[in-house]
């Protein structure tokens, strides 16, 4: 497969068209909890092996992440539901088909889903073409069929992906993916076909992951998350922005911790200017509403010879 000439335009923020999001809503806020499975003896392939602590079984990183879906996920929901949260979990699909009371909670909630792959120890960087052309098609079926929902989004399982990644989204019928983290709103990708493509901002700051190994805790999750929120908010009042906050039940789930973010989204919710809402949502209507004009002034730029 040849690869489109170029895959994101340049475009700084501070010029580009607005951006409007429903009901005057300065920040679109999305809830993103990683809902994860780690195979016990996951194979190598070749290029990096998963969790490089010990020689497999390395049972403490493989019980770690189990805690989230026997205990922290359920935790985690409380206070989900407490604030009427709709989420967009970045799901390892063969959570749907392990643990049957995880999916149906979620499709209770009618919750929609990223993919993250269907466990966070197979990479993509190792596959063929056709494996991962394969992989997509597998991961629209499982979703379907178990849920009913259709994929439109992606986050590569453990962060991973490809040269033709993109392409084979949108050759699967994906609208978006978050594996680039690289602005405030949605960006148009590239993509062979000519089809329209976004990145939806995800983040590795307001992620409770990367805060934790940090050695950081709760109070300071919730400080940094508040500290984010309030800037976007100020700044939404010309352009709408884009917040996610990224979980894991395995982590916020802790006992200790789960209060900070009944704290967190009780100031976010406390705001009236909010959408509070989806990845697949915000991808949707960005590509209805904004995605042509940013296309247009990107496009403009790089005839002036950005």
């Amino acid at each position: 497969m040849s690869l489109p000439p170029y895959r994101v335009s340049y475009s700084p923020i501070i010029e580009r068209p607005p951006v409007r999001w429903p009901n005057g809503a300065r920040v679109a806020v999305w809830v993103a909890p990683n809902v994860e499975h780690y195979e016990y003896l996951p194979d190598y392939d070749g290029l990096r092996n998963p969790w490089p602590r010990t020689p497999h079984p390395d049972a403490r990183e493989y019980s770690y992440p189990d805690y989230g879906n026997r205990v922290g996920f359920w935790r985690m929901l409380e206070v989900l539901d407490k604030h009427n949260i709709k989420a967009c979990p970045s799901l390892n699909l063969a959570v749907l088909e392990h643990f049957p009371e995880i999916r149906d909670a979620m499709v209770e909630r009618d919750w929609d889903y990223m993919s993250h792959g269907m466990y966070n120890t197979r990479f993509l960087h190792a596959v063929s073409e056709e494996e991962e052309r394969e992989f997509y098609r597998d991961s629209v079926e499982t979703l379907k069929r178990e849920t009913g929902k259709q994929l439109k989004g992606m986050f590569g399982p453990n962060g991973s992906s490809s040269l033709y990644s993109p392409d084979l989204m949108a050759e699967a019928g994906l609208i978006y993916h978050c594996d680039w983290m690289h602005d405030d709103q949605p960006v148009p990708i590239q993509v062979k076909g000519g089809g329209k493509f976004v990145s939806v901002p995800y983040s590795i700051e307001t992620n409770d992951g990367g805060t934790f190994r940090a050695s950081h805790e709760g109070d300071y999750f919730a400080k940094i998350c508040k500290a984010q929120f309030d800037q976007l908010y100020k700044e939404g009042a010309e352009s709408g922005r884009v917040m996610c906050v990224a979980l894991h039940p395995f982590r916020i789930g802790q006992p200790h911790r789960v209060r900070y973010l009944d704290e967190l989204l009780g100031h976010i919710m406390s705001h009236d200017a909010v959408w509070q809402t989806t990845a697949d949502e915000i991808a949707e209507y960005y590509i209805a509403n904004c995605y042509d004009e940013a296309m247009e002034y990107a496009d403009s730029l790089a005839g002036a010879g950005y």
